[in-house]
């Protein structure tokens, strides 16, 4: 009882202090990640509080299941729409930019610092993988939107590559330990199944999500944290790629339309920033610091022809054929920072117990630690020198959900000299107390109006009211019109539309139009409806009950 108590008292502390911290982290010049692994070794058997701590089993088990909260809410944010121009690319880097940068690093292994082949194998496969985590961390932080659709090209590689590192690592491990293993039966079971596994259970999943069974919110976040871990374990059960399978399981389900998916994504949001933070911590606290030394030297070595030679090799070989900017090409060689998956793959090759010459741990968790420090404090500078920022648009995952997180919505109204506001005071608008106005823009002038102020032609008004709130019977969508769509060059009129939906907005290119009878509809608008549930009426009481 005493050790569980000292677990569940170091547990909650690390997370408070974590959550109380994030503010302050975001805002250092290096990534936070290496915060929390240092936080991990001051809690350590070199650190203050020299606690011993070498499960690797227990470390394994819990990262494995932090990942793939990871993979899951990674293609939860994907957004396939949005993402459309660089899905190729992007799928050929966490393809054959995996099978490259393993390939480079086991000849460079073997041929120059004098390992086996399978020694070098098992290094390649094991940090093959690039970390979305890391890279967004960044760029959020920052506040950095990338040009030619560059963010969501890293996006898709970094949160698709693992599962093609990991089924390198199980080949690699297979190798060594000089086992009867199948290789082509090994990647037909981890493909299909993985695929399949994952794209039946999101559907599974969103089929039930709009079904009657969930009759509530909490419902819903309770059931898509099982489908979680079920699109891990069942593929797994039946070996299948269980990473694989849940990121794709995460697309399926992010990219349909769901009630209420702001507060999934919330929850989703704050699980694996807790999950990130509670494996690197592990990892901090499981590391011990006076035996790094040892592998420095090949962990340098490794990382600096890993982000100068190899990396910028196979980027450019793998991207050559969809001709990207030279520039573009640059960031993304630089952005291929290491990170967490890299070191559970690692702990899964160390509890295989392999005969080989080297620290693998240590010397994985140096080249993690060296990537972040290195490329990952430097991505902002390198992205401003080779002008990747894109100034017109924000980071950031997008989602079909258009609720704000206050209760309070804004919205603008543009004052003619026709509108009947125009040349009035706001005492004389006679406006309801639910609704106010918040401010005036009136040139280059903000205006923090009162009752006198007097509303002229060329004025922006912003108004301030509460939302919406009954999201259980009103949820809006998007839909994109293609090009041989029957809505296509049509007037708004023309189109069918029920007593239920209507559409509300129509998004073209950086443009949003409040839409009338007479607003023409084009190939490639983004149309936002805003669909209503029918309230189900009230069963009828029985006589004589009030």
């Amino acid at each position: 009882m005493i050790l569980l108590n000292e677990v569940l008292l170091l547990t909650g502390s690390v997370i408070l202090i974590c959550i109380l911290l994030n503010n302050f982290l975001e805002k250092l010049p290096v990534p936070s990640l290496i915060f929390f692994i240092g936080l991990g070794m001051l809690f350590g058997e070199d650190g203050i509080f020299r606690i011993e701590f070498n499960d690797y089993g227990v470390v394994q088990a819990i990262c494995s299941v932090c990942l793939v909260a990871v993979m899951f809410y990674g293609g939860f944010g994907t957004n396939i729409r949005t993402a459309r121009p660089v899905v190729l690319p992007a799928a050929a880097m966490a393809t054959f930019g995996v099978l490259g940068t393993a390939a480079a690093v086991t000849l460079f292994s073997h041929y120059v610092l004098g390992l086996t082949l399978t020694e070098g194998f098992l290094i390649g496969a094991v940090i093959s993988s690039t970390d979305a985590a890391s890279v967004f961390s960044i760029l959020r932080s920052q506040d950095l939107a990338l040009k030619y659709h560059t963010d969501s090209l890293l996006e898709i590689e970094s949160g698709s590559n693992d599962p093609i590192s990991y089924m390198l690592t199980i080949l690699a491990i297979a190798f060594i330990q000089q086992s009867n293993l199948s290789v082509p039966l090994l990647v037909v079971e981890e493909l299909v199944f993985g695929i399949g596994g994952g794209l039946a259970i999101g559907w599974i999943a969103v089929k039930l999500l709009h079904s009657n069974l969930l009759t509530s919110q909490e419902s819903h976040t309770v059931f898509l944290f099982g489908i979680m871990l079920l699109s891990y374990a069942v593929p797994t059960y039946f070996h299948g790629n269980g990473y694989l399978s849940a990121y794709l399981c995460g697309i399926w389900i992010g990219n349909s339309s769901l009630p209420q998916k702001k507060y999934l994504i919330h929850f989703f949001d704050v699980l694996t920033n807790v999950a990130h933070m509670q494996i690197f911590f592990l990892l901090g606290l499981l590391v011990t610091p006076h035996t790094l030394p040892s592998v420095m030297g090949l962990a340098v070595i490794l990382t600096l022809f890993l982000t100068v030679i190899a990396r910028p090799l196979v980027t450019a070989v793998v991207l050559a054929p969809f001709r990207p900017k030279l520039r573009q090409l640059g960031l993304v060689a630089w952005s291929g920072l290491r990170g967490v998956a890299s070191i559970v793959f690692a702990l899964i090759a160390i509890l295989s117990n392999l005969d080989i010459s080297f620290p693998l741990f240590n010397l994985i968790f140096c080249m993690v630690i060296l990537s972040i420090a290195v490329q990952g404090t430097f991505l902002p500078w390198i992205a401003r020198r080779l002008q990747m920022i894109d100034k017109d648009s924000k980071i950031g995952y997008t989602f079909n959900d258009y609720q704000e997180d206050s209760d309070i919505s804004f919205i603008k109204v543009h004052i003619t000299e026709k509108h009947r506001w125009c040349n009035l005071t706001l005492a004389e608008l006679h406006l309801s107390q639910d609704l106010q106005v918040a401010m005036i823009l009136h040139g280059e002038k903000i205006l923090i109006p009162n009752g006198r102020t007097k509303i002229r032609a060329g004025d922006l008004i912003v108004l301030a009211a509460r939302s919406f709130e009954d999201r259980e019977h009103l949820m809006l969508r998007e839909h994109v019109v293609e090009l041989r769509s029957p809505l296509a060059n049509k007037p708004l009129s023309e189109t069918v539309q029920d007593e239920h939906t209507r559409i509300i907005l129509i998004k073209r290119g950086m443009k949003t139009l409040i839409p009338t009878g007479r607003t023409i509809i084009r190939p490639g608008d983004v149309l936002v409806i805003t669909h209503q549930t029918p309230k189900q009426p009230a069963e009828p009481r029985p006589e004589g009950q009030e």
